[in-house]
């Protein structure tokens, strides 16, 4: 199946109610890691990419685009490309033209009326694409990528309504205790999603799911919750398959086996966080 539009997914997530895993690549391996395990699910996924991780391919969403829709062009299971942490008009802008299903306009570090603003704009733009476009009020903190925040400025109910009104947005990702990376303890304020949930009329979207623990991420499809955001945890277990290659013969030189390794470290992270967002057992997952 190609690459589908992002609303088309929402749809599917929607009609099968199952909670979307959107897994953050960086290169070929991470992104072939990240589709194995979603093919061997069949849960329907979104695969994403931070601008500061498009360095990697000299600043070509095109790149990223041509890469993942070679390999879910022969996947039965529906995936959307999506555009993680847009914090520059410029990258909506990108993302949307190079063929991304989906985006997300991260003005959140803005005060209030300038999310505003500058979400409404991006939206705007993504209409005439036909793609829906994530944005995040409150802010998160913890380290997302190059940009680290201290502090976890949670979402306001109070302004959920109006914020998506005022911005036309399609999903709205929120600041509940959640963090960015794995150096910070997340604690999920469940009372403060409830009142997210009932007030919102978008899907919701959780960030930071690398750090908080199992018990609580098989609790957000019964919150509204329709997107989980994994990056540490695939970076780290990728990183960690070459560190123990290496420290277990430090002479070899066999590229393709070390990078296998790395490529099924990915894959068998997605698979379980798959699991756990959905409440399977592996033996439930086909």
């Amino acid at each position: 199946m190609p690459l589908i539009n992002g609303f088309r997914l929402l749809d599917i997530i929607k009609d099968e109610h199952v909670c979307a895993g959107a897994y953050n690549t960086t290169d070929l391996i991470t992104t072939m890691g990240i589709l194995d395990a979603v093919e061997k699910s069949k849960i329907p996924a979104f695969i994403q990419i931070a601008p500061t991780n498009i360095k990697l391919s000299d600043g070509h969403y095109r790149y990223i685009y041509d890469m993942v829709k070679r390999y879910a062009d022969h996947m039965e299971t529906p995936v959307t490309l999506h555009l993680d942490h847009g914090k520059d008009f410029k990258d909506v802008v990108a993302a949307c033209e190079a063929g991304f299903g989906s985006v997300m306009t991260d003005d959140s570090r803005f005060d209030y009326d300038e999310n505003i603003k500058h979400t409404h704009e991006a939206v705007q733009f993504a209409k005439g694409y036909g793609v829906p476009v994530e944005a995040e009020l409150g802010a998160i903190a913890g380290k997302e990528d190059d940009i680290v925040r201290a502090d976890n400025k949670y979402t306001n109910p109070d302004q959920v309504l109006d914020f998506v009104d005022r911005t036309g947005v399609n999903l709205l990702a929120v600041a509940v205790g959640n963090v960015h990376g794995l150096n910070l303890d997340p604690n999920i304020k469940f009372d403060l999603l409830k009142k997210i949930q009932d007030i919102c009329p978008v899907p919701l979207v959780l960030h930071g799911a690398s750090g908080i623990p199992d018990e609580q991420i098989n609790q957000m499809v019964n919150y509204g919750v329709v997107k989980i955001n994994v990056a540490s945890d695939l970076r780290k277990a990728y990183i960690q398959a070459f560190g123990k290659d290496y420290e277990e013969r430090k002479d070899r030189f066999d590229l393709i086996d070390c990078t296998l390794d790395a490529r099924k470290a990915v894959r068998d992270v997605v698979y379980h966080k798959i699991n756990v967002m959905n409440k399977l057992s592996p033996q439930e997952v086909h």
